[in-house]
């Protein structure tokens, strides 16, 4: 009894184990329906992207500076390094020997002409020109005794008492006589002409230097006594290439004088405007150059003598042509060109013709026009149709300067 084992019959066995064996096999099916599912729906999704028109890639703007290009007159100059030098200077010198006795200026000051400068002694003069003036009344009344004499002598001559050559003799010592007042009256006009040169006087208004005697000296002739010198007006002079000469000439033989500016030496600042007075009459052959002279009224002192200056001549003008600023002016083997912002906000490249550039601002003789709004920064970014986001710069700057040079625009 105890050793009795129940046996199940073979349907229930086979039940059992299908039962065991349904749930993988409905797993699988699952998987398997899920992947088709995504495999359909990512071919759907690939054939509507690949029938579906591509969008254009977008190309972000490039920030850059323009400035609106400006009409008006573009002036030319030749720039050149040069000296102040005034018309005239002076070295006052003594004329005449003695003591100075009295200085009557102020060192730096401005003299004018005929102004008194220096007082000489002038009593030994004085004492010279008493003795001259005694000799010429002695001589006088030697010349009447002579002449008196000589009347007498031809009265008698025509009577016979004497013979012709004492009328002769007579006749030579009047002759003598006139001679001897003579001399008398040319000693006493040289002593006249010392004694005036007692008062040493300004040759001409200008600034007076620094003496060179003091008071209480004893000046000889030809001692120099101080500097003076014609301030206003003055000049500059400068030099220019002998290729500029004739150009020069024919703005001279014009009606209007040729315009000069003159700058101080960083071009920061100018110091006066005037007019070109003349010019050398050589060329100098070792520097090819040709010597130029302007005039400045110089009314409040700006140039001084000797002062190194930077002057420039105005050698024409460009009227009503179209002014570019030269950042904005690219340069290559085949031409020049600038980019142009157009009205949708792209750039569009403009091969132009350049007239004339002197510092930042340049002439255009052809290829933009008045009003174009020109690219002056960030063009190393640009290519032609990019979208640009534009910074616009104020147009105010009239003077521009380039190795001495300068242009003055004006409309």
């Amino acid at each position: 009894m105890g050793g009795k084992t129940e046996s199940k019959p073979a349907s229930t066995i086979f039940f059992n184990q299908a039962e065991a064996e349904r749930p993988k096999t409905v797993n699988s099916r699952f998987w398997l329906v899920s992947l088709a599912v995504v495999a359909a729906i990512a071919a759907g999704l690939w054939t509507i992207e690949r029938r579906a028109p591509k969008a254009a890639p977008v190309v972000p703007a490039v920030p850059v500076s323009a400035i609106q290009a400006k009409q008006g007159n573009f002036d030319i100059y030749l720039s050149q390094l040069g000296t102040v030098t005034p018309l005239t200077t002076v070295t006052v010198r003594s004329k005449v020997a003695g003591q100075i006795l009295k200085i009557n200026f102020k060192e730096g000051q401005t003299v004018q002409a005929n102004q008194s400068l220096f007082e000489i002694d002038p009593r030994p003069y004085q004492a010279q020109l008493v003795q001259y003036e005694g000799q010429l009344a002695r001589d006088k009344a030697t010349l009447d005794n002579a002449r008196i004499t000589l009347q007498r002598y031809r009265v008698l001559f025509q009577q016979g008492v004497i013979a012709n050559q004492d009328l002769d003799n007579q006749q030579a010592l009047y002759h003598q006589a006139l001679g001897a007042i003579e001399n008398d009256q040319g000693l006493i006009d040289a002593v006249k002409v010392n004694l005036t040169y007692c008062e040493v006087l300004s040759p001409l208004t200008g600034r007076i230097g620094l003496r060179l005697v003091d008071s209480g000296n004893y000046v000889q002739p030809t001692d120099n006594l101080v500097v003076v010198t014609q301030l206003q007006p003055i000049s500059v002079i400068f030099s220019v290439p002998e290729d500029n000469i004739q150009k020069i000439m024919k703005e001279m033989s014009g009606s209007d004088p040729v315009p000069v500016q003159v700058w101080n030496r960083d071009f920061s600042s100018q110091l006066a405007s005037g007019f070109l007075l003349t010019f050398d009459n050589e060329v100098d052959q070792s520097t090819g150059t040709v010597k130029l002279r302007a005039q400045f009224a110089n009314d409040n002192f700006e140039l001084f003598p000797n002062q190194f200056v930077n002057a420039k001549l105005l050698l024409s003008t460009l009227h009503d042509t179209v002014l570019v600023p030269t950042a904005g002016v690219q340069r290559t083997q085949q031409g020049s060109y600038v980019y142009v912002v157009m009205p949708n906000k792209t750039v569009a490249r403009r091969t132009v013709t350049v007239a004339a550039t002197q510092g930042d601002v340049t002439a255009i003789g052809s290829g933009v026009q008045a009003g174009d709004i020109v690219v002056t920064d960030g063009l190393d970014k640009l290519q032609p149709g990019n979208p640009v986001a534009v910074r616009m710069e104020k147009n105010t700057q009239t003077t521009s300067v380039e190795n001495g040079s300068s242009t003055n625009v004006s409309e």
